[in-house]
């Protein structure tokens, strides 16, 4: 083999592996930041993946929130109408977070069971309803009950 296209075969070959090993890197960083939505079906189903950060989203039950005298730690719970997600958060709440209304939480799964959130939202106005937490009120077939309270 001449020893230009050697050079320029080890090139060619010195890229693609460069180009590879960009890519796995990529999905790799990818793949450890996504956050995945789970209602509360799937999470009491144990479909929520175990000590990785999730979403989990429903509506506030109401006389479920349960707030600390001295520290800014708060227990309330979430629901589908199906199932019921207990949530512990420690921080401020949204101003507009309170009972019977929707809210996406980011977190994970405590070894007990209790979902520990780091970021609690709480939807905007009367008629907006975040569209992870609509779809899983439509399929659990409770949309409807919670859109007319």
């Amino acid at each position: 083999m001449h020893p230009l296209r050697r050079q320029r075969l080890l090139l060619v070959v010195a890229g693609l592996v460069a180009a590879a090993v960009a890519v796995a890197l990529a999905l790799v960083a990818l793949n450890e930041n996504i956050n995945l939505f789970y209602s509360p079906v799937q999470v009491a189903a144990g479909e929520a993946p175990a000590g990785r950060p999730f979403r989990v989203g429903g509506m506030v039950v109401e006389n479920s929130v349960a707030r600390s005298g001295d520290t800014l730690d708060v227990r309330f719970a979430v629901t589908d109408y199906e199932a019921t997600v207990a949530v512990r958060y420690q921080g401020i709440l949204p101003d507009l977070f309170r009972e019977g209304q929707g809210v996406v939480a980011t977190g994970q799964l405590s070894p007990e069971g209790e979902f520990v959130a780091t970021e609690v939202l709480a939807k905007h106005d009367e008629k907006y309803m975040p569209p992870e937490v609509t779809a899983a009120l439509e399929q659990s077939g409770a949309y409807q009950r919670a859109n007319s309270q």
